[in-house]
C-alpha cells in the first residue's frame, strides 16, 4: 500500500468539491476519463456535509435471508479489525450482494457512532440506510442506494476484498473522495499533486465565468477560453490513460 497522506493533506483535499478533484485527476492523464468514479446505484444522503475523504475498508453484506451461521450481525466482528487495519481517516464501503439490494439497512445511528469511533468518516453502499436524523447529527456521511426502515436479516458475509458499488470496483486501502455529486477513487501517484492542479483548473473556470459576464464577449473569446480550460494538462498526456 502506498504511503498514506498526512492529515493536513487529507484536509486540503476536503477543501475541493469532488467534481474539481475529478477534473484535476483527468489533467494528469493517468486513467481514462470514463473510469474511477461511481456512475449509478447510490446517492449522497447528507448534501450539507463537507466532502468525504478517506481510505476504503471493504465488506459484503446480505439482508434478504438469515445467515447460514449465527443469527445476527453482532456475532461477527472480524470486519471491525479489518477497518482498524486501514489508514485513517477511513470510509467503509459495503457491497450488498442481494438481488435486489437493500431489503434491510446495516447503517443506522448506532453503527454511525461505532464506525466514527473506529476512525471512519463515512460509508458507501449500494444497499440501504435508516435512522437518518441520528446519522446526520453525528456528522457522518452516507452514500446509499435507498432508505429502509428495518434491519431485516442484515449480516456480513465477507470483509477485506474487492467490492463493487455503483459500477465502481474498490479495493481496501484505496483513497476515496465524495460529496453530493458522487464518489471517486484517487490514484495514489497523483494524490499529493491534486490540490495544485485543482486550484489551477478552478482559476481557469473562474476566468471563463468572468468572461461570460463581460459585455461584448464574442464567440471567439468563449472558444479561446474553453480551449485553455479543457486543454489544461498537469505534465502528462492531454487525454487518455498511460500506456
Amino acid at each position: 500500500m502506498p504511503t498514506p497522506l498526512t492529515l493536513e493533506q487529507i484536509e486540503e483535499l476536503k477543501s475541493f468539491e469532488t467534481c474539481l478533484i475529478a477534473d484535476a485527476i483527468e489533467s494528469f492523464g493517468v486513467r481514462l476519463r470514463n473510469e474511477g468514479f461511481a456512475t449509478a446505484g447510490f446517492r449522497c444522503l447528507f448534501k450539507s456535509l463537507p466532502p468525504m475523504v478517506g481510505y476504503a475498508a471493504t465488506c459484503k453484506i446480505r439482508s434478504a435471508d438469515p445467515p447460514m451461521v449465527g443469527s445476527r450481525y453482532a456475532e461477527r466482528t472480524d470486519w471491525w479489525k479489518h477497518i482498524s487495519s486501514m489508514p485513517a481517516p477511513r470510509v467503509l464501503v459495503m457491497e450488498d450482494v442481494d438481488h435486489p439490494p437493500g431489503t434491510g439497512a446495516f447503517m443506522g445511528k448506532v453503527h454511525a457512532n461505532i464506525l466514527a469511533a473506529l476512525g471512519c468518516v463515512g460509508m458507501v453502499t449500494n444497499g440501504a440506510a435508516r435512522e437518518l436524523p441520528g446519522i446526520e447529527a453525528r456528522g457522518f456521511q452516507v452514500f446509499a442506494g435507498r432508505v429502509a426502515l428495518s434491519r431485516a436479516y442484515i449480516h456480513v458475509v465477507e470483509c477485506g476484498g474487492t467490492v463493487e458499488v455503483g459500477h465502481l470496483k474498490i479495493k481496501p486501502g484505496e483513497l476515496l473522495h465524495g460529496d453530493r455529486h458522487g464518489v471517486l477513487t484517487i490514484p495514489p501517484e497523483v494524490a499529493r499533486n491534486l490540490p495544485a492542479a485543482a486550484r489551477a483548473i478552478d482559476q481557469k473556470k473562474q476566468q471563463m465565468i468572468e468572461l461570460s459576464q463581460r459585455p461584448g464577449a464574442t464567440h471567439e473569446d468563449f472558444s479561446r477560453g474553453l480551449r485553455d480550460l479543457l486543454d489544461y494538462s498537469s505534465h502528462s498526456p492531454a487525454d487518455g490513460a498511460k500506456k
